[in-house]
């Protein structure tokens, strides 16, 4: 199973941080509150998971609950990969 955390933190970081080491955040950290993302991110966010973990996400799974902190992406992930 790959390491989901560590593969969108990289992406994250390599994307929208621009590799700065100065700007961390906790798996639990909000990618809003902490300004990681903005709307226009996470539709960006969106095509990286679906594309790296071979998966569909559905409009109405596109919520904070699913994609808003390492954690729950990798819980979200991890439920839409024992679905397939």
């Amino acid at each position: 199973m790959p390491n989901i955390k560590q593969q969108v933190r990289h992406y994250l970081t390599d994307n929208f941080l621009m590799g700065s080491q100065v700007a961390r955040f906790g798996d639990a950290d909000s990618f809003i509150e902490h300004h990681v993302l903005d709307s226009t991110g996470f539709l960006e966010l969106i095509t990286f998971l679906e594309e790296a973990f071979c998966l569909r996400i559905d409009d109405d799974e596109m919520v904070p609950e699913n994609l808003d902190t390492l954690d729950n992406i990798e819980a979200f992930v991890l439920r839409k990969l024992r679905v397939h």
